[in-house]
């Protein structure tokens, strides 16, 4: 026969078993039906008004992505994001009309983010595109990405510069194209444009944009000639003089339109400079008339 002393402990054994298969609380026995649901996964978009230390890809990866603030050391900055439609199933390829469509809205917000025709400066305009993994999950987006060159003739390369571009071309500036001296090569013409102080003896000096419509990209003479015309026009306006049949006899023109590759994509800014092949002069022509830039007469 148990002893009462143990017919009470094991009561109170019982007991305590029964009170943790009790109610317990807030716990229902479930560990999943009370986590709330996970947001859906939305689509990568860069920024723009930021900058990146890496150099320019025309492919952005999310993994690539490292904005950096424009006031530190930077290689590129981007000045505007667009989209294309969300129901386009791929990338637009090279030398599309969506694409050529993306740069041009590149080439307006970029001129209204500097000030000034990007292209009156030592700046390269580029566009970018979400990975092939990036479109796929939902990216339509297009960066605007701006560059500063050592100069705009071949073989520039990039500045590493701190400092935003916003409003960079508004009024005179270090990066803005002036004043140039000219290097020529026997039989060929003006080779390169050196830029000097207005000055400072030069030959040479940028009058502008001129841009063209959609045509081929120039590679016969006769294909140049759209060109030669609307320059001819950006320096009559530069001056100050008439575009008229005379206007070949008072100055020469170096024409410096983009590359083939740029032209294909939407690139139709044709850089212009008026060029004295018989003198040089100590200061700008801009706006001096018919005074400054007289008809030769030999």
């Amino acid at each position: 026969m148990r002893s009462a002393r143990t017919t009470v402990f094991a009561a109170a054994v019982t007991a305590v078993l029964l009170a943790g298969c009790a109610g317990s609380g807030d716990l229902d026995g479930d560990l999943t039906d009370d986590w709330a649901a996970l947001p859906p996964a939305t689509a990568f978009t860069p920024a723009a008004g930021v900058c990146q230390a890496a150099d320019f890809t025309d492919v952005v990866t999310l993994a690539a992505y490292e904005p950096v603030d424009c006031a530190g050391p930077h290689r590129l900055e981007t000045v505007h994001v667009g989209a294309f439609p969300v129901e386009r199933a791929s990338a637009p390829a090279g030398g599309s009309a969506e694409l050529r469509g993306a740069f041009t809205e590149c080439d307006t917000r970029a001129t209204g983010y500097v000030g000034d025709d990007w292209r009156a400066g030592r700046l390269r305009l580029s566009v970018a595109l979400p990975s092939g993994p990036g479109w796929a999950s939902g990216s339509r987006w297009f960066r605007c990405d701006l560059t500063e060159l050592t100069t705009v003739e071949a073989a520039a390369t990039v500045v590493v510069r701190s400092g935003s571009l916003r409003d960079a071309l508004k009024g005179p500036a270090g990066l803005r194209l002036g004043c140039q001296q000219t290097r020529t090569a026997a039989g060929a013409g003006v080779r390169t444009l050196i830029p000097v102080e207005c000055a400072q003896r030069h030959d040479a000096e940028f009058v502008g944009v001129w841009r063209a419509p959609e045509m081929p990209y120039p590679t016969r003479d006769a294909d140049w000639e759209p060109l030669y015309t609307g320059c001819r026009s950006v320096l009559g306006r530069y001056v100050g003089v008439p575009d008229d049949v005379d206007l070949r006899f008072r100055s020469g023109l170096v024409v410096r339109p983009p590359g083939a590759g740029r032209w294909r994509v939407g690139d139709r800014g044709v850089r212009c400079y008026l060029w004295l092949s018989d003198r040089t002069v100590t200061a700008s022509l801009k706006g001096t008339g018919p005074a400054g830039l007289p008809v030769r007469t030999k």
